[in-house]
């Protein structure tokens, strides 16, 4: 029951969010083990820059994937990523998930990077 909360709160959200070429989309997904972050153009359909626990610039880190702290690198990551693209301004897809633990931490970390939100 709760998955299916959170993908009727996104898709709710992601109908009022769209991720244009000045402007686009950070999508984070969270599961118990890891967190992922996407920056998203809708109006191309294209994944301009991605990061997750997975990655290997996060595993270089050697933190643990399931805390605060993690999420917080990961959103330092991926703000990186983006300004080397070029994108400074992010609208934030928090994915359905209350503002609130990692999701928040990954946002913090992406204004530290240089994004805004």
């Amino acid at each position: 029951m709760k998955k299916i909360g959170r993908k009727r709160r996104h898709k709710s959200i992601a109908r009022k969010i769209k991720g244009v070429e000045s402007r686009p989309r950070l999508v984070v997904f969270r599961s118990k083990k890891h967190i992922y972050a996407q920056v998203v153009n809708d109006s191309i359909d294209k994944v301009l820059a991605s990061s997750s626990t997975l990655s290997a610039e996060f595993k270089d880190k050697k933190i643990k994937t399931t805390n605060q702290d993690a999420a917080k690198e990961i959103g330092k990551i991926i703000s990186e990523k983006a300004k080397s693209l070029g994108v400074t301004t992010v609208s934030f897809d928090r994915g359905g998930y209350k503002y609130h633990g990692r999701v928040k931490k990954l946002a913090e970390g992406a204004r530290e990077g240089g994004l805004k939100l």
